[in-house]
């Protein structure tokens, strides 16, 4: 154990009988978990841990929580017991108190399509509340959380910004493609196959071949989806050390980055090296220029604005877009391209394409991370190439981008005053203007696409999908790729007050602004409408006078909640905008 965390060293003298008396103020006061290991007054609570297998010295050390999401429901999470042993036997090792403790999860992939959907953001919220509760009721001195899945990501780094606590970020690794008739697929085709065999360019027969072999093992999607671009966005804030988001699931570099992760955080706590001491504006504005280059999620912006909500960062949903006006794309992975997290991974990880932003000045080199360094010095200590040594077709210079704007753009206009968010994964220049189809909930869009009515220059509106209208803000990948398994990414338009999912790629609108339950110019929308979308002007606005939006609204019967009892009322109750993160916590909600 670490001496600085010892007040006065454990002394042992033997009585008469042989017996050793170890001294009580072992431990240093000022750790939280004293609170339940010191004193006679504590001996029913030692008691309780020695039955664990605990001994003095445990007791004398940092206890450190290990929120651990492992699950048999989700490929992402269903080798987490390893990834967390591994982070156990860091801390166990350099002098902590390792306690592990479990939270939900739930599978994106497996609930996309269903009711279950509405569950997603929510879990997000639930896993940020359960580590907070457990780390909170067990007085933890620090914590390692581990991300398999979408929410797992935010929900942990949520919860460590709420308590503050030392806090290690862990990623449990993302999944190796599969193979099928000669290419590499992901979990993304066989979605997209869907669509195909309803358009009749794909056999049943096809589509079940691809089943079989999409997903070989254990690990998150494996396209820069929202695991993988969260993993990467947790070390361009700081959360996590560098290089630690790439390594794949199964590979022994993931248990290696576990083990050195747990060893950091016994060193954090030493330290009292907080959340709050390395996050900043600049953390969040370094995210987002991550984010942009490499094409990450759109889930991204309402995950950062709610993290920066909990740390009570400005970030407004603005930024985006002043941020990725700046800041080219230069990478090229699933959805809008063919390579994973895997590829980065063999030529060097994040640091790789965070180097080439720090040397652009695209993002700031003097923010700090977890680590006590900036994100400039740790760079510094590792012998990266540049993009331009590695001549690869999936990366590029700054000076020579697949865009010179970044990926996401935040779209604004009388239909979404509070925005609406897009990833741009093909043309940079899209543009629509035609009359709207709508539709009320994500079923019935998904009928009129698999029955073949989709045609060029469609304009599907889905509401009711909000944060506080489904409630929960569905994704709707099932959507999106039937739509493109059709042919028509570039050229149907999808609109909705809901999410699409990170492997989501083509004219998708989400996250639209107020949503339609809260009366959302959305909810005014009739069929035939005429919409206007203009990427490069970044607007989304319907022909309609604002004394017509008005006139409707006020004429629509108030809606009632979809549910009147469980989980789903209760969020429903408590979500707020998707413009400033749909965050539940009260201390963070802003108006």
């Amino acid at each position: 154990m670490d001496p600085c965390l010892v007040v006065d060293l454990v002394l042992k003298t033997a009585d008469a009988h042989g017996v050793y008396m170890e001294d009580e103020n072992a431990k240093d006061p000022d750790l939280r978990s004293a609170e339940v290991t010191e004193g006679t007054e504590r001996a029913p609570h030692r008691a309780m841990f020695r039955a664990m297998g605990y001994d003095d010295q445990d007791l004398s050390s940092p206890m450190v929580g290990i929120a651990n999401p492992a699950a048999d429901i989700t490929p992402c999470n269903v080798h987490l017991d390893e990834v967390a042993e591994s982070a156990y036997e860091g801390i166990d090792e350099s002098g902590g108190m390792p306690i592990e403790f479990g939270t939900i999860t739930v599978s994106d992939a497996i609930s996309m399509g269903t009711e279950g959907m509405k569950a997603s953001l929510i879990s997000r919220e639930m896993i940020a509340d359960s580590v907070e509760l457990v780390s909170f009721a067990e007085r933890m001195d620090g914590l390692v959380t581990i991300g398999g899945c979408d929410k797992n990501m935010p929900g942990m780094m949520m919860a460590s910004i709420r308590t503050d606590l030392p806090s290690v970020f862990l990623y449990g690794g993302s999944i190796m493609p599969g193979e099928h008739d000669g290419r590499e697929v992901t979990i993304q085709n066989v979605f997209e196959g869907v669509g195909s065999v309803a358009q009749g360019e794909m056999s049943e027969a096809e589509l079940d071949e691809m089943e079989r072999h999409a997903c070989p093992g254990a690990g998150s999607c494996g396209g820069m989806f929202t695991a993988n671009t969260m993993a990467s966005i947790s070390e361009a804030l700081g959360f996590a050390p560098l290089g630690s988001a790439a390594p794949p699931a199964e590979e022994w570099s993931r248990y290696t980055v576990a083990r050195e992760s747990g060893e950091l955080a016994v060193e954090v706590v030493q330290e009292q090296r907080r959340p709050s001491d390395f996050l900043s504006k600049a953390s969040f504005e370094n995210a987002i220029a991550l984010q942009v280059a490499v094409g990450g999620s759109t889930n991204a912006v309402l995950h950062l604005l709610a993290m920066a909500a909990e740390a009570n960062v400005d970030l407004d949903i603005e930024d985006f877009n002043r941020i990725s006006a700046r800041t080219p794309k230069i990478a090229d992975f699933q959805p809008g391209g063919e390579k994973v997290m895997n590829d980065l991974y063999e030529v060097g990880g994040v640091p790789v394409v965070l180097q080439a932003l720090r040397d652009a000045d695209l993002i700031d080199g003097d923010a700090r991370t977890v680590t006590g360094n900036t994100i400039g010095e740790e760079l510094a200590t590792m012998d990266l190439p540049t993009i331009e040594e590695l001549d690869v077709e999936y990366l590029r210079p700054v000076e020579d981008p697949f865009h010179d704007r970044g990926a996401i753009r935040i779209l604004s206009g009388n239909l979404a005053p509070d925005g609406a968010v897009i990833k741009i994964t093909g043309s940079d220049h899209l543009h629509h203007e035609g009359p709207v189809r709508v539709f009320e909930e994500e079923s019935e869009a998904m009928e009129y696409v698999q029955e073949g009515h989709v045609e060029s220059g469609d304009a599907i509106v889905i509401r009711n999908e909000g944060p506080r209208g489904g409630p929960g803000m569905r994704e709707m990948l099932g959507v999106t790729s039937a739509v493109a398994g059709q042919g028509h990414a570039e050229d149907v338009a999808l609109l909705t007050d809901g999410r699409f999912s990170g492997a989501t790629r083509g004219f998708s609108i989400g996250h639209v602004a107020p949503e339609a339950y809260v009366g959302g110019p959305i909810a005014a929308l009739e069929d035939g409408d005429q919409i206007t979308i203009d990427i490069d002007d970044l607007e989304l606005s319907i022909d309609l006078s604002d004394e017509e939006i008005e006139r409707r609204l006020e004429a629509r019967d108030e809606p009632e909640p979809n549910y009147e009892g469980g989980f789903l009322a209760k969020y429903h109750r408590d979500f707020g905008s998707a413009a400033n993160g749909a965050v539940t916590n009260p201390a963070a909600k802003w108006e």
